[in-house]
């Protein structure tokens, strides 16, 4: 760190830093990324140290003695004295994280685990400070792990390797560590530190929602792993006084609203209760079963759960309903399921009838997504939280199978495709080993998160390409438009001598080509070039002025130059360049003599009609494409689709092809799509997309997340069904 001493403006020292680092071989997206983090941790670090002051004199205010009071006015002077060293060092290795990226080795660079405190040890400063930074790392991820998870997958992305959580340069853990070593040289008591690091959670971590969704945004605009969706924005929490913070210092916050949330479905579910009812006698008194006889009785219907071709028939709570049956048959009395637990039997059960009834499942893997019915169904009656919280692991696990599922097709092959097998494997061992433990699918999303990572790696990778492919295509397309139309616009109605013709259509086209790509069709290389092939054209052609003799004689030298120049340039055949250049000469000498007109009408002269330029017509026309009104229920569809999203073509009633739109070449105005897999398997131009809309050929399949879309397209058809009793 820099002397006290030498003070440096912030903007300075930073950007200074950003010259002398290896950043330029990073992305300039993630420069970006880079610098918008930047602009708002300065900000909240000023906000800390702006707060810092009032908290320290609140706490010395409250000291019980003289020596504790000093100890906080002495921690006010000095930070006082080493605030701007301290921002200016956070800042300095937030950069320095962010260069480290270019040499980032996913297997050298493991991080040692943070040691695990016992309850029991006795507590020295090191160990504090541990507990401290680990409760406040452990409360972001709780809260933006989600938007964090898709960052690292973003950067990952960009830089061709595996980054993970604890190297992102956002990450909690890194930030909390810049914050530690830029302020290693105060010399403050372990009390003083760990209100400072309250301070900086409650300044810096507590705006990680914006940081990470800032950054997120930047990269998705730019096209950054599209498909992934965003993260459910959280409630903003205001920052607690000086009272709060003091109060609050060791107190993790509780979650709240779970009850609330399940109490305000059970109101819904009012109308639906009393399917799940054993048949006996009318009258009966009834003795509702606990949750964990509940879970028995769920764990032996676990266990009988049909093959794939009998999901159909088999109805959950008629099979509960008849298990119940024989239960109060035995026991002599009638056992029934309490309400809260019928609540959540109902509504799995009817989240899973709008699951089952989803297009935009394909139905090969529906029937094993049906199969997840029951465990579901338990973990939601251990849990409550399934229904409220999103990130909840169980609920997280379904909505990624079926993320993954969306772009599967059933003439993949069930028995021969990867992503099937892993899924019926996820399926399986949750029908074979969940008992009660939810544990299990923290185990089995982490798996499948590193299998469909893996797996979209790969296409991304193949996306690009493709990508890359089309734009270059697209480009080339154009480029030779713009050529037939140059060779048409010079050489079009006029009569000239066939080695000519055939030397501007084989070979200048060739440079005009090449100059197209490099210069494009406005550059000054462009028009000089076709400047060459105008004055080549003129200058065989027969001019009976004396003025154009000498103007001939004038451009022959730079002409024959411009010509050889650009010849060299596309690497023409040099034996055919030499035999081209003395016909030109010849043609020149018999122009200049004025030759008469049995001498002209000897030399192989051709009129230059469309047909003779057939194959450069044949580049420069396109055909023209249906016009649709600009109102059309089509054209709209066409105009929300984004690169990632998923639409469904059909080509029949039994064949339909499921694939990603990867890229809109803009050039030409087609559409590329892909398979799941990366490849290529259909394009369309704009027009031809928008009448398969209209027809009903093709639809748009709907990417939001599973589960919240079954869940809410059921909780309001109770809304409905509330409002009409």
């Amino acid at each position: 760190m820099r002397n006290d001493g030498k003070v440096v403006p912030l903007h300075r020292a930073t950007a200074d830093l950003a010259d002398h680092s290896p950043l330029a071989r990073l992305p300039v997206i993630l420069l970006q990324v880079r610098d918008k983090a930047a602009q708002q941790l300065r900000h909240d670090l000023q906000e800390l140290f702006d707060n810092a002051d009032d908290t320290l004199f609140e706490m010395a205010d409250r000291a019980r003695n003289d020596v504790d009071q000093n100890i906080f006015f002495e921690a006010m002077r000095d930070l006082r004295l080493k605030r701007k060293n301290i921002e200016r060092g956070f800042l300095e290795l937030f950069f320095e994280a962010f260069a480290g990226l270019t040499q980032y080795d996913p297997a050298a660079n493991t991080l040692p685990r943070t040691p695990v405190v016992e309850e029991s040890a006795p507590r020295t400063d090191a160990m504090e400070r541990t507990v401290a930074v680990q409760t406040m790392v452990s409360r972001v991820l709780k809260r933006d792990g989600f938007a964090l998870d898709q960052l690292t997958a973003r950067f990952s992305s960009m830089l061709g390797k595996r980054l993970d959580d604890q190297h992102n340069p956002l990450s909690p853990a890194m930030l909390c560590e810049y914050f530690l070593q830029a302020g290693r040289n105060l010399g403050v008591e372990i009390k003083v530190k760990l209100i400072l690091l309250k301070l900086f959670e409650r300044y810096v971590l507590a705006d990680t929602e914006q940081l990470y969704g800032e950054a997120n945004q930047l990269l998705l605009a730019t096209g950054v792993l599209p498909h992934l969706k965003p993260a459910v924005a959280r409630r903003m929490v205001e920052p607690a006084d000086s009272d709060t913070l003091i109060e609050d210092l060791d107190e993790p916050p509780a979650d709240e609203g779970i009850e609330e949330v399940f109490a305000a479905m059970q109101q819904l579910l009012a109308q639906v209760r009393g399917r799940v009812t054993p048949t006996l006698e009318p009258g009966a008194p009834s003795h509702p079963i606990n949750t964990r006889d509940l879970l028995r009785l769920l764990s032996h219907l676990q266990q009988y759960v049909p093959a794939l071709e009998a999901q159909e028939d088999f109805d959950l709570r008629h099979q509960l309903e008849q298990l119940l049956t024989r239960v109060s048959v035995r026991s002599g009395r009638s056992r029934v399921v309490a309400t809260a637990d019928e609540d959540v039997i109902n509504l799995i059960a009817m989240v899973f009838d709008c699951i089952l009834d989803d297009r935009n499942v394909p139905d090969a893997l529906k029937a094993l997504i049906g199969r997840l019915q029951i465990p579901m169904l338990k973990v939601a009656v251990l849990d409550k939280s399934f229904f409220s919280r999103s990130t909840h692991p169980a609920r997280r696990l379904l909505n990624e199978i079926a993320e993954a599922a969306m772009g599967w097709s059933d003439c993949d092959g069930a028995e021969r495709d990867n992503l099937y097998v892993r899924i019926e494997q996820v399926v399986q061992r949750l029908l074979s080993e969940f008992v009660d433990d939810p544990a299990i699918f923290s185990e089995l999303l982490a798996d499948f998160l590193a299998f469909t990572q893996e797996e979209r790696r790969r296409t991304e990778l193949l996306e690009q390409r493709l990508r890359d492919a089309e734009e270059g295509r697209a480009k080339a397309e154009l480029a030779q438009r713009r050529v037939a139309q140059a060779l048409q616009q010079a050489l079009l109605g006029k009569v000239l001598p066939a080695t000519v013709v055939s030397f501007v259509q084989q070979a200048w086209s060739k440079v005009l080509l090449l100059t197209c790509l490099k210069h494009g069709d406005q550059s000054a290389e462009w028009h000089a070039d076709v400047q060459t092939m105008e004055q080549l054209v003129w200058s065989v052609q027969r001019h009976d002025d004396g003025e154009s003799s000498l103007r001939l004689l004038a451009l022959v030298p730079g002409l024959l130059k411009s010509l050889r120049d650009g010849l060299s340039s596309t690497a023409f055949d040099p034996f055919a360049t030499s035999e081209f250049f003395s016909e030109l000469e010849a043609l020149h000498v018999r122009v200049l003599e004025r030759s008469d007109d049995a001498e002209h009408s000897a030399m192989p002269l051709i009129e230059v009609t469309p047909e003779v330029l057939q194959h450069s017509a044949d580049q420069a026309a396109a055909t023209p494409a249906p016009r649709l009104a600009q109102d059309a229920a089509g054209l709209s569809q066409v105009e929300q689709l984004r690169v990632g999203h998923w639409v469904v073509f059909d080509a029949d009633d039994e064949q339909s092809l499921r694939c990603k739109l990867a890229a809109i070449i803009e050039e030409t105005g087609k559409y590329v799509f892909v398979d799941r897999t990366g490849t290529k398997v259909l394009e369309h131009s704009r027009t031809d997309l928008a009448l398969a809309f209209s027809r009903g050929a093709a639809r748009a399949l709907d990417d939001t997340l599973l589960f919240d879309r079954a869940l809410e397209s059921v909780l309001g058809d109770l809304r409905r069904l509330n409002r009409g009793k």
